[in-house]
């Protein structure tokens, strides 16, 4: 994707490839900024433009990318917008239509695939004057045109010094899933990073004696109680043996109890199938009886 982005400025005055924490804390803060004003790619893979470390390989692509702007790109790229996020269905003439109600255009230029000739989503709208720049700006980002919501920034690809597009690693955008979030523009600005004072841990032995002690000790009064919980865990375990041994007595209790009730009911069954047979046969010998009389 040749130019856009979304935004512009992170340290100023910290060139790029420097790591933050070359600066001392107050002066970081005092220069931090939520908008990068260099285009730096360890920084904008960080979510507050902290990082000293690539953590994608992509951010290594990047820093190791030597990538020189497009010379054939023609227009003034301090009136031009970047247009992002369209739908693929929509024209050069909708995009008129829509934009040139913030003031006139000098150039549309949407960007096309080479051997299908179908849009890329993206677009470039080059304004004659900067108060109509200003005013798109503003207000057509999150616009609705043909059922998407667009994106709209400056362009960046020849504003943004040391700007790195998107398919070489670099840009402000970027997919939750992939891992490869980039911060600094105007649609995933950065977090605003949060100083820790610089503390001494005295648990490693920094600090007074007596707080080295203290920490040996401690050390020793954890060690003392790991053993007794072990002595105690060893104690349990003969109780543990009963309590499952009661429980499988109580199990086979319960289930000589389940087999001699069904074998009741069983019985119960047997008897009451007879005597029904019995009732059945005296009834059948009466009814025999009373034809022969």
């Amino acid at each position: 994707m040749s130019g856009g982005g979304l935004g512009r400025g992170c340290l100023a005055g910290v060139p790029a490839g420097v790591p933050a924490a070359a600066e001392p804390p107050q002066a970081t803060m005092n220069d931090w900024a939520p908008i990068a004003k260099e285009y730096d790619p360890l920084k904008a893979g960080s979510i507050d433009g902290t990082d000293e470390e690539p953590h994608d390989r992509a951010i290594w692509r990047a820093m190791l990318a030597r990538y020189v702007p497009n010379k054939g790109v023609t227009g003034d790229p301090h009136l031009t917008l970047f247009v992002a996020r369209l739908n693929l269905q929509t024209t050069e003439e909708k995009l008129k239509e829509v934009f040139s109600r913030y003031g006139d255009i000098r150039k549309i230029r949407l960007v096309r695939d080479l051997v299908t000739g179908f849009s890329k989503g993206y677009a470039f709208i080059e304004y004659k004057e900067e108060r109509a720049l200003l005013k798109a700006h503003r207000d057509a980002n999150r616009l609705v045109i043909d059922q998407h919501e667009i994106f709209v920034d400056f362009e960046l690809e020849r504003t943004l010094k040391g700007w790195i597009p998107r398919r070489l690693g670099g840009g402000f955008g970027g997919k939750k899933e992939s891992g490869q979030l980039r911060f600094g523009g105007r649609d995933r600005p950065f977090r605003k990073p949060i100083n820790l004072p610089n503390m001494k841990n005295e648990f490693y032995g920094e600090g007074s004696a007596e707080k080295r002690n203290w920490s040996r000790e401690g050390t020793r009064d954890w060690r003392t109680r790991d053993r007794d919980h072990e002595r105690s865990r060893d104690k349990r375990w003969p109780e543990r043996d009963r309590s499952w041994a009661w429980g499988e007595s109580e199990r086979e209790r319960d289930s000589k109890e389940e087999r001699s009730r069904g074998r009741e009911r069983k019985d119960k069954d047997r008897k009451d199938r007879d005597r029904d047979r019995s009732r059945e046969r005296d009834t059948k010998k009466q009814r025999d009886d009373d034809k022969h009389r």
